[in-house]
């Protein structure tokens, strides 16, 4: 992509330079030779990184909830991990340190605190590297300060509910002149997406939903209509899953670039929310989440937004609680500078397509 965008850039400038369209198959010739020598050299380095760096083979110490999820993405890094066992903590401590002296390194997932800080003490002892699942505490421990009351240590968290006054007005501004810019930039592709769906089914364009922003305040989110009318006519809320029938043949294109959200440009505008932030969920769902994860209401304490750092670094079908822990990151953490980094890395995972995969048989 970017060396693409390269050349197109340099496409246009030397047009300009010359005040007339040139030939551009010296820059297709150039672009042909980059992409073969960018495919040689990644070839080569990951050949070499392999045999460098062989991928560890893991133990993975598993808790009282699935672990699916969390063995589905070590797995599809085969090149840096292989999870050659599974064994529960309920086997008891003797049983796992007997197969953690087969492994020189141990995934620690989600079991009791109590349990877990015994496991990585042993690990530490025995100079075992751990990769350990975070609970939601040692999210807001993580952004504690540090301090030291004479011969104490101790760690400060402050516990600001929301973001501060500053912040909330740079946010604000930077939402103002990005919601603008980009309703502007955006009317073709508004235009030519209106266009296929009234042509599909000749329903709406656009869809409207409630959702929650911050401090539990409900709204009407805007989106691109991507499934059949009345897709819920059953009073049923659900996510769209793997190979759902309600999505339009548009739907689908809309869903995989991520498209349908385009319409939120208005609800930023508007105030409602933010262009960074935790994403937007139903009241419905988030009533039934709040049964299983009471945490999932800290996601509240800034705007919704229309991306943010669960959709970043993770997918439309992660896990509720792994989206909350990063969307509590995100509020824990937050910085005008982290926000333009999310802003920049959007476009890129509009084109991963693992980004956009819908929820599993087994998620629901």
């Amino acid at each position: 992509l970017a060396v693409a965008f390269t050349n197109i850039i340099t496409y246009f400038q030397i047009s300009v330079q010359d005040k007339k369209f040139t030939a551009p198959a010296p820059l297709v010739v150039n672009l042909i030779g980059a992409v073969i020598i960018i495919l040689a050299w990644t070839m080569t380095f990951l050949w070499l990184y392999r045999g460098m760096f062989p991928p560890r083979e893991l133990l993975l110490i598993s808790g009282d909830h699935s672990d699916y999820h969390l063995i589905e993405k070590m797995n599809a890094r085969e090149d840096k991990y292989i999870i050659s066992q599974i064994v529960s903590y309920h086997e008891g401590p003797e049983r796992i340190k007997a197969e953690i002296a087969k492994y020189d390194s141990v995934i620690v997932g989600d079991i009791p605190a109590h349990e877990r800080n015994y496991i990585i003490k042993y690990c530490f002892g025995q100079n075992i590297r751990t990769y350990s699942v975070p609970k939601i505490s040692d999210i807001l421990l993580r952004s504690s300060v540090e301090l030291n009351l004479f011969d104490s240590p101790l760690l400060l968290s402050r516990n600001n509910q929301g973001l501060q006054i500053e912040q909330e007005i740079m946010k604000r501004i930077i939402d103002i002149v990005g919601s603008l810019i980009g309703i502007v930039i955006t009317i073709p592709i508004f235009l030519i997406v209106g266009i296929c769906i009234k042509m599909t089914d000749g329903g709406p364009v656009i869809y409207q939903q409630t959702r929650l922003t911050k401090n539990g305040k409900k709204f009407q989110i805007y989106k691109f209509r991507t499934m059949v009318q009345n897709a819920e006519a059953d009073g049923k809320a659900r996510l769209a899953s793997e190979g759902d029938p309600r999505i339009l043949p548009i739907g689908r294109v809309l869903r995989a670039t991520r498209l349908d959200e385009l319409p939120q440009i208005y609800n930023i505008l508007k105030g409602d929310m933010s262009i960074v932030g935790p994403r937007p969920e139903r009241p419905e769902l988030a009533a039934e989440l709040e049964k299983e994860i009471p945490e999932f209401s800290f996601r509240l304490q800034v705007k919704a937004g229309l991306t943010g750092y669960a959709q970043v670094y993770g997918k439309y079908n992660t896990t509720p609680y792994d989206k909350l822990k990063l969307d509590l990151t995100y509020i824990r953490n937050y910085s005008v500078l982290e926000d333009l980094k999310l802003i920049i890395m959007t476009p890129k995972i509009m084109l991963m397509k693992e980004s956009t995969e819908g929820v599993k048989e087994e998620q629901k």
